[in-house]
């Protein structure tokens, strides 16, 4: 049963996650510390951006949890920091490397869902300032992108047939 337990904390905290990161995306991100977000929106020369200081702030408490918990033995706390850490290594795949291609190792897809995170997040973007954002999150989004999607690959289907 605790094993259980221990990866249902697991999962339960790497999909909280995707509401605390659209929270702090949405009021944090786009609101006192747009200092440090607006590169990412104006890009900048080089391939840094001060954008780029979120991750450590997003890795401070997934740290904090491992390891305090494996300090006290507390396997639940450990079981939180690791679905942290889980969400952040998804966050950089799809967002650093599948997104915005600062890594050029995941291209192109013809999943509708992936396609529809590229355009959520497409539109996001299409907004250089703080306000009158839309699409604050990561892999959740507006059901519209995916109908789109959906319409498009149903599209492309009829005229191949």
């Amino acid at each position: 049963m605790e094993i259980a337990l221990i990866v249902l904390v697991f999962i339960a905290t790497f999909f909280f996650m995707e509401f605390v990161a659209w929270a702090a995306h949405k009021y944090v991100m786009h609101g006192f510390l747009w200092t440090l977000h607006k590169d990412h929106h104006v890009k900048e020369p080089g391939f840094f951006e001060k954008n780029d200081a979120f991750f450590l702030i997003f890795a401070i408490p997934s740290w904090l949890c491992i390891m305090l918990g494996m300090i006290y033995g507390a396997d639940l706390v450990v079981s939180a920091g690791f679905g942290i850490l889980a969400y952040g290594f998804a966050y950089f795949l799809v967002h650093e490397v599948f997104i915005h291609q600062r890594f050029k190792w995941l291209r192109n897809t013809d999943n509708i869902y992936f396609r529809a995170v590229r355009r959520a997040h497409k539109m996001h973007h299409k907004h250089l300032t703080k306000e009158d954002g839309e699409s604050f999150g990561m892999l959740i989004f507006p059901l519209r992108y995916l109908k789109e999607e959906r319409r498009k690959s149903s599209g492309k289907l009829s005229k191949t047939a």
